[in-house]
């Protein structure tokens, strides 16, 4: 290597270990030392491949046609995908379910009293952007929502949350009998359906607030960024007890027509809403909610129309609901390309983000899957370049996210057993390149690997790494990654399979989200017009990917979990008013602490003690550490969902998105479980707990041994 040569190497060795020489940062945990300065090159490489104009033409090809699980559109976006990848030089695999889906069907809205008008249900046409004027996009409408036909008075509902109908009991207001007008925000939008359901309620109708995204933050589309007042949010109501396939639950929903068949319920064993539910924009919301004439909602109530909101419309205000939704049994598919390490082949990284969309699907969930294609052509011109990763490398690609997870549900359902032996982690891509703003949610042994691939990457426009920018926009330094609820993909693989995820993206606020105006025009003109924020995300992905696949010893975050898990714990104790939580063995805590302590060193130790040439195998202590999660995984599941078997993590079951960590305690304090039941959910964390421990000492026994020998 020539002299400059030898300086440009030594310079970006000084990048990766910090960005400054007076207080190198190893960046590269789980490494044998000899073995940094090759990563690090291979790394620079990768950094250096993703242009802005590729990841743009992804995006342009994904965003060509309104593409809903099931359409036509939608296997071009599947046929697109596979081609791509398998350019790229990875293996593609594609997996074919038949699932229950609802179809669009018919949706009518008018007020009937006290005069006629029928309310629109679809989106304007603008000249400024021609997607909007493609004879495919859809009406407003929900999905799994009840068909009939109602006329009856109407009761606002505020977010239509939980506690919004126990406030509307406490003002005497009931909705029996009427229709609920509720706006987006605040919990998922099926649990509205359902709280309205259980108060008897007739129907349901859902707008996007002026507040809440529309004129009332700033200029509409198509001036500005902001919901105009034909912007519809469509999405899934379900709100089942388990992911996936409706008629499948805890089986893969295999086709019809294969050589496995599966046994499917029947539909009316599966608990859909039975009450019409439809969206609208905030014009024809505001048709309504002008001429309603009862009591003023509370101040925290009151939305971005310039009138005091009312509670009820009263007997001389009366609209008229129909929904006609079939639901019918259609193909989907999911597209994986893989990369087959070159010697644990059987050792898997997972990259995944969804490819079926609710029209055009610009930032949702197509600026996610673009990043990942653009990453998937990088990583392959490294192996046409002579590169392979130790470990392999797997980029999903799901269908029918937006029904409620179903192909990433299918999928899990399907390889359950692979994954839980292969499975090393899942970073999850939905929706992930929408702004400037650096943000990551992710179970804890994943946090440090993701903050140091952000230390590694620099923004686009600050010129500042990822990770200063981020530390300026939050007010924890050093930033922290949040806690993974419900919503997108990640679901089954953490809280089903065990398997340590995270969503990490980088983005903004996405007011025009699942509405006709989510389209390649939109996403150039006020996200992104230099297209230059996805390359940067496929940089930490490419990244995180990249380490684990050829780290020694897998280098997953041991000490956050030990400190997570002591954290959730103080936080139950608080919330426990009957301080039955006083009962937990707390000496488990401080032995887990003082394992992943031992841990830490006797890694540390040995791979400074030893080179990767001269030193023992680690095949065994990175198969126990791909294990450590599974130990949370409770086979009879939790108390409000057999399907979720995490007992560290779940989706709040009130809200749908919020994150629950120890679901089951959150659960038994907020239902008031009596002690006898406190005792049990304590013998079962435990036992979960010990065995953790167990792996732990199993791991530290191996390591000590091979410092010593």
């Amino acid at each position: 290597m020539n002299l400059f040569g030898r300086l440009f190497t030594f310079l970006v060795i000084l990048f990766f270990w910090g960005c400054s020489p007076d207080s190198p940062e190893n960046l590269h945990t789980g490494f044998f030392d000899d073995r940094i300065e090759d990563q690090i090159i291979l790394e620079q490489r990768l950094l250096g491949m993703h242009e802005p104009e590729v990841y743009r033409e992804h995006l342009y090809q994904l965003t060509l046609e309104p593409h809903i699980a099931g359409t036509p559109e939608s296997e071009r976006v599947i046929r697109y995908l596979g081609d791509v990848m398998s350019a790229a030089g990875l293996t593609v695999d594609n997996y074919d379910y038949d699932v229950y889906l609802a179809q669009p069907g018919e949706v009518e809205i008018e007020i009937i009293t006290p005069e006629q008008i029928t309310l629109p249900n679809r989106e304007r046409i603008y000249e400024e952007d021609p997607y909007t004027a493609d004879e495919r996009l859809l009406h407003g409408w929900n999905a799994y929502s009840g068909s009939g036909e109602v006329t009856a008075e109407v009761v606002y509902a505020n977010y239509g949350r939980k506690e919004d109908f126990k406030k509307l009991q406490e003002m005497g207001v009931s909705v029996e009998g009427k229709i609920v007008i509720a706006r987006y925000g605040g919990n998922f939008r099926g649990f509205k359906a359902m709280y309205a359901e259980q108060h008897d309620a007739v129907g349901l109708i859902m707008y996007i607030d002026p507040a809440n995204g529309g004129f009332s933050q700033g200029d509409v589309y198509p001036n500005g960024r902001f919901a105009d007042d034909s912007a519809i949010q469509r999405g899934s109501l379900l709100t089942l007890d388990y992911y996936g396939d409706p008629l499948t639950p805890f089986e893969p929903s295999l086709p019809l027509d294969g050589d496995v068949q599966v046994d499917r319920l029947d539909p009316s064993e599966v608990d859909f809403h039975t009450i019409p539910v439809a969206p609208v924009g905030y014009g024809a919301a505001n048709e309504i909610l002008s001429r309603m004439d009862g009591d003023t909602v509370p101040a925290d109530w009151q939305g971005g129309f310039e009138y005091d909101y009312a509670l009820t419309g009263g007997s001389g205000l009366t609209v008229r609901l129909m929904v006609d939704q079939p639901f019918e049994n259609q193909r989907i598919t999911n597209v994986i390309g893989t990369i087959e390490g070159s010697e644990f082949p059987d050792e898997w990284i997972i990259l995944g983000s969804h490819h079926d969309a609710w029209s055009h699907g610009a930032t949702d969930p197509n600026s996610g899957t673009a990043m990942l294609l653009t990453l998937a052509e990088s990583l392959g011109e490294l192996v046409r370049e002579g590169y392979r990763p130790k470990r392999s490398i797997m980029i999903g690609h799901w269908d029918a996210e937006e029904f409620m997870l179903i192909g990433s549900s299918e999928w899990v359902e399907h390889l359950y057993d692979e994954l839980q032996a292969s499975a090393i982690l899942y970073l999850n891509a939905d929706m992930s390149v929408t702004g400037p703003n650096f943000r990551a949610s992710s179970s804890p042994s994943l946090k440090k690997p993701i903050l140091d691939a952000a230390k590694s990457v620099m923004h686009p426009v600050t010129g500042q790494n990822l990770f200063h920018y981020w530390a300026e926009q939050t007010e924890t330094n050093p930033p922290v990654p949040g806690n993974l609820g419900g919503g997108s993909d990640h679901v089954p693989f953490y809280m089903h399979a065990g398997i340590p995820s995270a969503a990490v993206a980088i983005s903004g606020w996405v007011p025009i989200y699942h509405t006709s105006f989510d389209t390649f025009h939109y996403y150039e003109t006020f996200i992104d017009e230099h297209f230059h924020y996805g390359p940067a995300l496929a940089d930490v992905y490419g990244l995180v990917a990249l380490r684990f696949a050829n780290a020694d010893i897998l280098p997953y975050d041991i000490e956050s979990y030990a400190k997570d898990i002591i954290l959730h714990f103080e936080g139950l104790s608080d919330r426990d008013s009957k301080s039955y939580m006083k009962a937990f063995d707390s000496e488990i805590l401080r032995d887990l602490e003082n394992q992943v302590n031992q841990y830490l060193n006797l890694r540390d130790t040995y791979l400074a003690e030893f080179s990767s040439n001269g030193a023992a195998p680690l095949d065994e202590i990175n198969r126990l550490l791909i294990g450590l999660e599974r130990n949370f995984l409770h086979e009879d599941g939790l108390p409000f969902s057999k399907w979720l078997r995490s007992l560290y993590a779940a989706p709040d079951p009130y809200s749908g998105y919020a994150s629950w960590m120890f679901p089951s305690y959150m659960y038994a304090i907020e239902e008031q479980f009596n002690a006898d039941d406190f005792s049990e959910l304590h013998a079962v964390h435990e036992y979960a707990i010990g065995n953790l421990i167990s792996d732990m000492r199993q791991i530290n026994t191996r390591l000590s041994t091979m410092i010593t020998d």
